[in-house]
């Protein structure tokens, strides 16, 4: 077991790209808008490890383009919310076990993907399924929901930190921050990529589990 008093990385904000004409984020970008309108992909559920797919689908289309199909995704019951509290239930005692470190390494790894190879493929998702433009879009779903990860990640810490001033002779006061019993049902907005990200990632790195629906 590691030991020692851990400084996280202190969370500067993300810039923001401009997407000028001839820019190199302008062309990655329309490249990546051509590949995710060029295809159409199956949405599954995903249930603790596994990707469920269903019989009933519902269809992905922009909104001011309901001609084109981008993709479809499963439509569960009842059955599969069982499932999946049930997968987060049983995660429950490894995930809030691990050491908080850990758990923050897995999320500001997050935040380095985001601003960097999935930057433009999480851009274009958000500009065709919300109609957004490119800088709506890289203000959202790429600077925002890394500085939700990274923040958060710091305010985690400064949670952790917090400990009484005062300890009475032969004793030792000390707070330790424990997960909520159960799960956290998240429940994202499907025009709001940042809000969708944070929601569950913010519970899960103080050691929750989190059953997620985009509405």
């Amino acid at each position: 077991m590691l030991k020692g008093f851990f400084n996280v990385p202190a969370p500067v904000n993300e810039p923001i790209l401009g997407y000028a004409p001839g820019s190199k984020e302008r062309e990655l970008l329309k490249a990546a808008l051509a590949d995710a309108r060029s295809k159409q992909i199956e949405i599954p559920m995903y249930i603790g490890v596994e990707e469920v797919h269903t019989e009933v689908k519902g269809k992905v289309t922009p909104p001011h383009d309901h001609q084109h199909i981008l993709g479809k995704y499963s439509i569960g019951n009842k059955n599969h919310v069982k499932q999946a509290i049930d997968a987060a239930l049983a995660a429950k005692a490894d995930w809030e076990n691990l050491a908080w470190e850990h758990r923050a390494a897995i999320f500001l790894k997050a935040a380095d993907l985001i601003a960097g190879p999935y930057r433009y493929k999480l851009n274009a998702a958000t500009m065709l399924g919300q109609s957004k433009n490119a800088y709506q879009a890289e203000i959202d779903s790429a600077c925002e929901l890394i500085d939700f990860l990274r923040f958060n990640v710091s305010y985690m810490a400064e949670i952790y930190k917090q400990q009484p001033l005062v300890s009475p002779k032969g004793s030792w006061n000390r707070v330790e921050q424990r997960p909520l019993e159960g799960f956290v049902f998240a429940l994202t907005p499907f025009n709001f990529t940042a809000i969708a990200g944070n929601l569950p990632t913010s519970a899960a790195m103080m050691g929750n589990v989190i059953a997620m629906e985009t509405s």
